[in-house]
């Protein structure tokens, strides 16, 4: 019998990017604030009721929990606080994901503006599935309307 090897469910998901941007009357570092909490996308994402956290910094998870009962569990992979982007891969949900990876990223655009940028790659549990990439696209879509909304000039 051979001796059981390492390893993982855990892999990178293949695709093209699905890229979601907003320019806001901001500055950067205010915008970062709101963005680039892991644990804070309740914040600007209404179908989530709370977020759960286990453990701080590159490595935590966190599950969020939305109004309709589905829930997401996703790893920190990387955060730099100075550069403003953070990563992350989904390792468990009910959403019909397989895989997903994304990063959110600040770019200042002067001393009042500045830009995020929200990039995924993911795949569908069910690769016939019709709609998934506008789904997903919509979804961070919505998110990055609400941030402006949230945090732009009225």
């Amino acid at each position: 019998m051979k001796p059981l090897q390492p390893d993982t469910l855990i892999r990178n998901p293949e695709g093209v990017p699905i890229v979601a941007s907003v320019v806001i009357d901001c500055d950067a570092s205010r915008l970062w604030n709101m963005v680039g909490q892991f644990a804070g996308f309740d914040v600007f994402i209404p179908a989530l009721t709370h977020i759960d956290m286990i453990g701080t910094g590159v490595g935590a998870l966190r599950t969020k929990f939305f109004r309709d009962g589905n829930c997401v569990v996703e790893q920190l992979n990387s955060r730099d606080e100075h550069a403003m982007h953070m990563t992350w891969t989904t390792i468990y949900n009910t959403l019909g994901v397989a895989r997903l990876w994304a990063a959110i990223t600040v770019d200042a655009l002067g001393a009042h503006s500045s830009r995020v940028t929200w990039t995924i790659i993911a795949e569908p549990i069910d690769t016939a599935q019709g709609g998934f990439e506008q789904f997903v696209q919509g979804f961070a879509d919505s998110a990055l309307d609400n941030v402006r909304r949230l945090l732009g000039k009225q």
